[in-house]
């Protein structure tokens, strides 16, 4: 029985046994991989087709130093899209909407790109925590901001991921509850709140699929500057 609302965000366990490392392994076993016949499937085509697309448009702005990246990040907005469009289905768990994963994924590479940038280019990566033409009383004053900003930029990737999923959960849950309560009392309303649920699990569909991308865009902007 679920007492709060915030109960479907906890980690399920089995007999004491945390199924979250379940939930992260179940996307690679739905990922269709190239078999011995001579013709592919439709669906593997179409995620070929998908992932050449996406590869070639992040990589565009970027060096080509940076393109060593592209099996990580291309992997990442396939892992991520799979986890959060399978946590809309009922009775499933959406390991993105843990802040713990989600800053796993993002302190990680933002480190990675950060530490890139220092080893092949440490003038213009501390250049950027000064602007240029700065007055001297402004400077300890900019480079106290932008070192934060710096530092707030991981955080910013798992909040935002953890904070859009877990809002959109919450609003079905809340939508679909009213439903099911005015469905006996006020039919017609109950009518009016299921169309309102069935078109806002559309846009949480939409929601899952850009924050995943909106994430790896990012870690690929953090790379184009360390790059």
């Amino acid at each position: 029985m679920m007492l709060s609302f915030f109960d479907q965000f906890l980690s399920p366990t089995f007999l004491g046994i945390s199924l979250m490392t379940l939930a992260l392994a179940l996307p690679w076993a739905l990922l269709p991989t190239p078999g011995p016949h001579w013709m592919s499937s439709r669906f593997l085509v179409l995620q070929n087709w998908f992932i050449n697309r996406f590869t070639q448009q992040l990589f565009l702005p970027i060096n080509a130093s940076g393109h060593k990246w592209a099996l990580i990040l291309t992997s990442l907005m396939m892992f991520l899209i799979i986890l959060n469009t399978l946590g809309l289905l009922p009775y499933t768990f959406t390991p993105t909407t843990q802040l713990a994963l989600n800053m796993g994924f993002a302190v990680p590479l933002w480190l990675a790109t950060v530490l890139i940038g220092l080893r092949n280019q440490p003038t213009i990566s501390v250049g950027h925590l000064l602007p240029e033409a700065t007055p001297g009383l402004l400077i300890p004053v900019l480079i106290v901001i932008e070192t934060a900003s710096l530092f707030i930029r991981p955080l910013a990737l798992g909040v935002r991921l953890t904070a859009n999923l877990t809002a959109g959960h919450l609003l079905i849950q809340l939508i679909s509850t009213a439903t099911f309560v005015l469905l006996p009392m006020l039919p017609a309303v109950a009518l009016l709140t299921m169309i309102l649920l069935y078109l806002l699990t559309l846009l949480e569909v939409a929601v899952a699929l850009i924050q995943a991308y909106v994430f790896v865009l990012l870690l690929s902007l953090y790379l184009q500057e360390n790059v």
